[in-house]
């Protein structure tokens, strides 16, 4: 017999909300405002003079993905966050692909923020930049600086399993800090040395190719990956339905402004050679330009990419710990998953295993030619892929549960009948889709490592549902039976949202006598 979901979101030891508005709001930032000081070197080397366009256009994308990321994370508070809404939405399979794609995705923000945190502590270290060894037809490889990485990495596992409170409050001192260092550069930059002629000068001779913007436009993305990191953290956060809206407004606001300013301030500052040969602490090499706070600035501005960076790894860990719990729960993967810590109340278990992978992957991109740049390329197709699936879940569910309240709604909604039911379809929503898809179509066509090892994941991935789910001779096409209605009560009682749960329970009265009618004409 399989258990309805409501009973598996009743176990005995549950994930425990210790996470404020504020804490809410930096799980958000800790993820998505870091990526900048990855994304700025990497972008402004491939898209050259053309690198303000390409966070532009990858911001324009970003501002629709977080807008019905807002939504839906508001309407269905759960962990999970991308994974639950096509789950919930379109199945159980597609479920398990946003999920899957979902979970690559944090585990290269893992190994990818943890590598690029070491990079800024070599900032200090410039010897360390250099020192490699020849490990024969693998080239040069960098042992101090992965082995950095990986310490990191240990250290955040302790930290996760420890408790998300310990954990969250590392990312609202660190994150509150870095906002005001990175508002400082911003406005020093453009007071004291922003060079408009320069900046001009590089847009019409440094245009880069359309190959090599397709390319920056592609990485340019990752500085804005991570907003789903409020919604993983939304069965851990008090009043969800109510602060994940204002967060995600705000988060997305802030994000937008300083990635376009940044790529803007970059390159009338310096020439772009300049970042494409400091790849690895960008924002620090910028800083240390400023006349007056470069002296201060630059080591200052590299001490806070190595800690934001490293909560950025952190949300990594918290966010793929809660896709795995969330998933397991669900049956999408072995309940031995879903175990949760009896003293720290966290999911250890997916703790452990998602960093042990994340170590790996930082284990395997060093021996490449660039690490950072292979870690980027699969990011950024992990990502994309699970935001399309996430489009389509949100039309689906504007069609298949009108009932849920929606305390946040993308705007600009047509308005028409489905079922008998009064629904609205989101216009800016089949913007984001052709906005995503035609990121990941750049990230196939200019990313070598991305467009072969992505999909290989996810098949990878899809072998072993399969076989878990034959295993446990559960559907593998199909659905398990779900009572969405009940579970959605009890996540909103839970949560302590007795507003939308009485509104909920208004509409499914409403949708009853609805059905009663449609019986007694039939």
């Amino acid at each position: 017999m399989v258990l309805p979901v409501v009973a598996e979101h009743t176990a005995s030891i549950k994930l425990r909300r210790d996470v404020t508005v504020w804490g809410s709001y930096m799980w958000g930032y800790a993820d998505v405002g870091a990526d900048i000081y990855t994304a700025l070197g990497l972008v402004i080397a491939a898209a050259q003079g053309a690198a303000p366009l390409s966070f532009a256009l990858a911001g324009l994308v970003y501002v629709l993905i977080g807008l019905a990321y807002t939504e839906l994370a508001a309407t269905y508070p759960v962990a999970g966050g991308g994974q639950f809404f096509a789950l919930r939405g379109l199945g159980d399979l597609w479920g398990f692909v946003a999920g899957s794609a979902l979970a690559l995705d944090y585990i290269i923000d893992i190994a990818l923020f943890a590598t690029a945190s070491a990079g800024y502590v070599n900032f200090f270290i410039p010897a360390a930049k250099l020192c490699t060894v020849s490990l024969g037809p693998l080239g040069s490889v960098n042992l101090i600086w992965a082995l950095e990485s990986l310490v990191l990495i240990v250290f955040l596992t302790w930290l996760n399993i420890r408790g998300i409170r310990i954990s969250s409050l590392l990312n609202e001192v660190l994150g509150a800090i870095d906002i005001i260092l990175e508002s400082s550069i911003v406005l020093f930059g453009f007071a004291f040395a922003f060079n408009p002629d320069l900046l001009v000068a590089q847009i019409v001779n440094q245009f880069p190719t359309s190959y090599q913007f397709m390319y920056g436009t592609s990485l340019a993305i990752i500085s804005f990956v991570g907003l789903e990191s409020i919604s993983q953290a939304c069965q851990e956060t008090r009043r969800p339905a109510t602060v994940v809206p204002r967060t995600s407004i705000a988060l997305i606001i802030t994000v937008f402004t300083f990635a376009v300013a940044f790529s803007t301030l970059g390159i009338g500052l310096l020439p772009w050679q300049v970042f494409q040969a400091n790849i690895s602490d960008p924002l620090a090499t910028m800083a240390h330009a400023i006349p007056y706070l470069g002296i201060l600035a630059g080591p200052l501005a590299a001490i806070m990419g190595a800690t934001i960076l490293l909560i950025s790894s952190n949300s990594g860990v918290m966010s793929v710990s809660r896709l795995a719990y969330s998933m397991s729960q669900f049956q999408l993967m072995p309940k031995w998953f879903d175990a949760v810590h009896p003293k720290f109340h966290t999911p250890y278990r997916t703790i452990l295993v998602f960093s042990a992978l994340g170590a790996l992957a930082t284990v395997l991109s060093f021996l490449t030619p660039s690490s950072l740049d292979t870690l980027a390329n699969m990011y950024a197709f992990g990502a994309t892929t699970g935001y399309i699936i996430v489009f389509i879940a949100l039309f689906r569910l504007r069609l298949i549960d009108p009932y849920s309240p929606r305390p946040y709604k993308m705007p600009l909604n047509i308005r028409f009948k489905y079922r008998g039911e009064k629904v609205e379809f989101p216009v800016l929503g089949i913007l984001g889709l052709v906005g995503v898809a035609s990121i990941l179509f750049m990230v196939a066509l200019t990313h070598d490592i991305g467009r072969i090892a992505g999909p290989a994941w996810i098949l990878l991935a899809m072998t072993g549902y399969f076989l878990y789910r034959g295993s446990r001779k559960l559907p593998l096409l199909g659905n398990l039976p779900r009572d969405w209605e009940k579970s959605q009560m009890a996540v909103l009682e839970e949560a302590e949202e007795f507003e939308l749960l009485e509104q909920y329970k208004r509409a499914l009265s409403r949708k009853g006598r609805q059905a009663k009618r449609n019986g007694d004409a039939f």
